[in-house]
């Protein structure tokens, strides 16, 4: 009979490999316990052995024309059953069995905290990106979010000037994401020259494959640190892949807080030298501060707006239509949720405005150029 206590019974110790497991997590927590208190030790960290790791990752996958992760997270389920079963079959047989396979289950579970840690989680606690662009602070007010706000729509408007536009409103990528890919490599390979802490490293981005699903929950994009892969939401109209589609990439390049990985997606969009790359990143740029002016002084907004030419105000338009349908889904909540306490335990106490905190970075940057 399952699950009896035989006092008869040999102690036998846990498997080599679940002690191991337990070894190596302690030393993570150790690794990230430092990170947290000195920010010097991150970078070197997260710079070195994180961007070793997440290149090793990157190159493991990136044959596969598909997103492992996603793949991986149909297969869960499967899995659990499966462990479940075989949990049944062999270790029930007494109470020592089934603690010992269980403290086996958690040893090799924690590889997946000691795979974040070794990988990017040292990234949390960095300098922050204004130190190492240095950028001199600017005071987010009115004024300053319509200084900022103004020179977007100019570059908004300069860039799409070589863009071609549908009748549905939405802009024309001229391109498919193989060679979005490329053009984004190019820019980050810019980058790189000029800032060292960006990660130098050749990769590619996957599509997910249920991104019509994927939209339900507002999620554009995700790097899935387990696999080493950047993936985005191709079901989001174009103009915002080449955006969403650098942020992945640079948390593949060890930028971990949202805001910072969104700022450097803008400058690598912008170091691709391509029009329609220029135009998703001014454009989206443009609708963080345009939100960001629009709650402190919407007159100031609404008449910079109005200098967007026609067919920029069309695709917003188009935006607006294709979100409205996803705006309130039930997913879009759990998904917040779960991203919100996600961001908040690894010390962004903003939680999931802190993707808004770009506006911060463009403030300054805008101030000073």
């Amino acid at each position: 009979m399952p699950l009896q206590t035989n006092s008869a019974e040999k102690k036998r110790p846990l498997p080599l490999y679940a002690l191991v497991f337990y070894g190596v997590l302690a030393f993570s927590l150790l690794i990230y316990l430092a990170a947290v208190l000195f920010s010097g030790f991150a970078a070197w960290f997260n710079g070195t052995v994180g961007a070793a790791v997440r290149a090793l990752l990157a190159h493991l996958t990136s044959w596969l024309p598909f997103s492992l992760a996603e793949i991986l997270l149909y297969a869960l389920p499967l899995g659990i059953a499966a462990v479940g079963v075989l949990a049944w079959r062999r270790y029930c047989d007494t109470w020592r069995d089934t603690g010992r396979f269980l403290l086996s289950l958690l040893a090799c579970v924690s590889l997946l905290f000691s795979l974040f840690v070794f990988s990017f989680g040292t990234g949390y606690h960095t300098p922050s990106l204004d130190q190492r662009l240095s950028l001199a602070p600017r005071e987010v007010n009115g004024e300053t979010l319509a200084h900022t706000l103004s020179r977007l729509v100019d570059e908004v408007n300069a860039a799409a000037e070589s863009v071609s536009f549908e009748e549905n409103g939405f802009s024309l990528m001229p391109y498919d994401l193989r060679e979005l890919n490329g053009k984004l490599m190019t820019g980050y390979e810019r980058l790189c020259e000029d800032y060292d802490f960006i990660s130098s490293l050749k990769s590619r981005v996957k599509p997910v494959l249920a991104s019509r699903a994927m939209s339900y929950t507002h999620i554009t994009g995700v790097y899935t640190y387990f696999t080493g892969e950047a993936n985005i939401n191709v079901d989001f109209p174009p103009y915002t892949q080449p955006f969403t589609a650098a942020h992945e990439l640079a948390h593949q390049r060890g930028i971990a807080r949202e805001d910072e990985a969104n700022f450097v997606a803008f400058l690598a969009c912008v170091a691709a030298d391509d029009a329609y790359i220029r135009y998703s990143a001014y454009l989206n740029l443009y609708e963080y501060v345009a939100n960001a002016l629009w709650e402190v002084d919407s007159e100031a907004y609404m008449t910079i707006a109005k200098g967007l030419l026609p067919a920029v105000k069309g695709e917003l338009h188009a935006y607006a239509a294709f979100f409205e349908p996803l705006r309130d889904s039930a997913a879009s909540s759990v998904s917040g949720a779960v991203n919100d306490t996600y961001l908040k335990l690894h010390g962004n106490e903003a939680g999931v405005y802190s993707y808004n905190l770009v506006v911060e970075l463009a403030v300054a940057y805008f101030a000073q150029a």
